[in-house]
């Protein structure tokens, strides 16, 4: 069992077990004490989660340095009296994500009956009451999950490795990528996320095999001990704190160079020209009451989706960012739109992929719509919307 959270309350005495019990043991879920005094067990989706109170923070080997968090979340995590530590035994159950969950549905059935703050100890990340009910209720959002770090390592255009942290609690190792530079973090970042997400469900590739992207590009994950053979220039103290191992990612002749690799990710990071966006938010608005039509008369068995994209705030490093994203239509209120987030927001999780949001009409700037999962080009959705209109 590994420890991979822990809930630091205000309290210095536990929640009494007998009230723990009416909470959490259900037709579906056994709760069972561990020895005296020691804490409680919870079985459920084929895992065992290990729950156990004590006084003491996190261990001296914790990196507090590296720590994120609202400042109120790590207040509360400084001036915590106890702290519930849970473990469980990564890569068990049916896929790697179960576990994951099944703690933190722990965690979040504590903090029903006591106020705190969850530590991920594999990710260095602070998650107040509202994160984690988000996390256990919304789509999956690997951010949630791991932090990635980036570091200067050697002088140069590409001087830095950037490398996660949070990966081991899904029973694998994390990952790194070395020689990018500053303008390439967004797309090593974006890359990551995408690969991690694919180990997380147990989906990642073979270690030592080529892979090719659905971009065409292609890579190995190689063990960090035999990749970093071929690593030249970084000098070894690079690496404290950092003594877990690794998987690299490397080209698939084994070489430290990934420009290739991120070029489709950089591009996605082009910002859209205005003249594009004006286009885009006058078409639409122009096809938005046949489009609300169409929505309205859609039936319960068709095969139809309906997408909106509009703006949305978000504050990367306390700086303010507007962000187009795309919500699936699940309701129109008068002249609002309330839907579902197809995708999180790109820089921060404020908006997490699966968040229920209401949009004004005037603030539609593009419009989608697909047939069973194929996204119709704009002359098919023009013709079906066309075709809505009276003659």
């Amino acid at each position: 069992m590994n420890e991979v959270y822990v809930l630091a309350i205000e309290s210095s005495a536990p929640v009494p077990l007998a009230e723990l019990r009416q909470t959490f043991e259900t037709d579906d879920v056994r709760f069972s004490p561990l020895e005296p005094g020691e804490g409680f067990a919870v079985h459920a989706e084929g895992t065992r989660v290990e729950v156990r109170f004590g006084i003491d923070g996190p261990s001296a080997s914790w990196e507090p340095r590296l720590l994120t968090g609202s400042e109120e979340a790590q207040q509360a995590f400084r001036s915590a009296k106890g702290f519930y530590r849970l473990s469980v035994e990564p890569g068990s159950g049916p896929q790697p994500t179960v576990p994951v969950f099944e703690a933190l549905w722990c965690a979040r059935t504590l903090m029903e009956h006591t106020q705190g703050v969850l530590l991920d100890l594999t990710a260095y990340k602070l998650h107040d009451v509202a994160d984690v009910v988000e996390i256990t209720e919304l789509d999956f959002d690997i951010r949630d999950h791991v932090n990635l770090h980036a570091v200067a390592a050697i002088e140069g255009d590409t001087p830095l490795w950037v490398h996660s942290h949070g990966m081991e609690k899904f029973g694998t190792r994390d990952l790194e990528i070395f020689h990018l530079g500053e303008e390439d973090l967004l797309a090593a970042e974006m890359f990551l996320h995408e690969l991690c997400t694919d180990m997380a469900f147990g989906q990642g590739p073979e270690l030592r095999k080529e892979v090719h992207t659905s971009e065409g590009q292609s890579f190995m994950l190689v063990p960090s001990e035999e990749a970093r053979v071929n690593l030249l220039g970084v000098p070894l103290d690079t690496f404290e704190g950092h003594e877990s191992l690794f998987l690299s990612v490397v080209s698939p002749l084994g070489r430290h160079n990934t420009a290739e690799l991120l070029r489709p990710y950089r591009e996605r990071f082009v910002p859209e020209p205005e003249e594009r966006t004006e286009s885009l938010r006058f078409e639409s608005q122009a096809l938005l009451p046949a489009f609300k039509a169409r929505f309205q008369r859609k039936g319960l068995m068709e095969p139809l989706t309906f997408l909106v994209r509009a703006p949305f705030e978000t504050h990367p490093e306390g700086q303010e960012v507007e962000e187009n994203l795309w919500l699936e239509v699940v309701g129109w209120e008068e002249g609002t739109v309330v839907g579902k987030l197809v995708d999180g927001a790109v820089h921060t999780t404020e908006w997490r992929k699966g968040a229920h949001v209401e949009v004004d009409e005037e603030h539609i700037n593009a419009l989608a719509i697909s047939r069973e999962g194929r996204t119709l080009d704009e002359e098919e959705m023009r013709a079906l919307l066309i075709a809505e209109r009276p003659m």
